[in-house]
């Protein structure tokens, strides 16, 4: 399986939103630039901010540095996400089959993590909207658990609210963990990353 080029960030911009559940995506994305070495800054031809990491592991048949990976948080509002990851996709030919998407997941509790390539989007509007500008839902997303407020009806407002701080605690080991087996990720060994992480799904 090719390792990944792209990494995205799912969140809404904005200081009042920084704290929400719904932006628990930008935090891993944050966290994982900072790790990478990677400067974040706006880019107004992605509709996002941006930012690239490159791999400085030798190809053993070119003996040249691999392509960058490149970190994305669209800045477009959650619901037109799709719009910021087709930009830079498109701009450096990087195909769905080499994304990986970090998103909130209400279907898992806090300090839970799935990761999984393709099949359903669970009605979250983020992955609806890049599906819909990629033309396919196959691409990698690592869901983060933020836990369900137990009505449908009551989801709009629980996402965009912060974490008690119990919950929060649980999700940033879960985003530890994440940076921790982040190298399996990089070497596109999803199959060993998916056991390391979803064997801690249920804290």
């Amino acid at each position: 399986m090719a390792a990944p080029r792209l990494i995205v960030g799912l969140g809404n911009p904005g200081s009042k939103h920084a704290d929400n559940r719904h932006n628990a995506g930008f935090w891993l994305c944050e966290r994982l630039a900072a790790m990478l070495g990677a400067e974040l800054r706006p880019e107004s031809r992605f509709h996002g901010i941006a930012g690239h990491a490159r791999d400085r592991t030798r190809n053993r048949t070119h003996d040249q540095a691999r392509d960058p990976v490149w970190l994305l948080m669209p800045q477009t509002y959650m619901n037109r996400s799709g719009q910021s990851v087709a930009a830079l996709a498109r701009f450096y030919r990087i195909p769905p089959t080499e994304m990986l998407v970090l998103h909130d997941e209400l279907d898992l509790p806090p300090g839970a993590l799935r990761l999984k390539f393709g099949g359903g989007l669970g009605g979250h509007n983020g992955l609806k909207d890049i599906a819909a500008h990629l033309g396919t839902q196959d691409f990698w997303r690592l869901r983060i658990g933020v836990g369900h407020p137990g009505d449908r009806d009551l989801v709009v407002d629980y996402v965009l609210k912060k974490p008690r701080a119990e919950e929060r605690a649980l999700i940033e080991d879960a985003l530890d963990r994440a940076l921790e087996h982040w190298p399996l990720i990089k070497g596109g060994d999803y199959s060993a990353a998916m056991q390391k992480l979803n064997a801690k799904a249920n804290p």
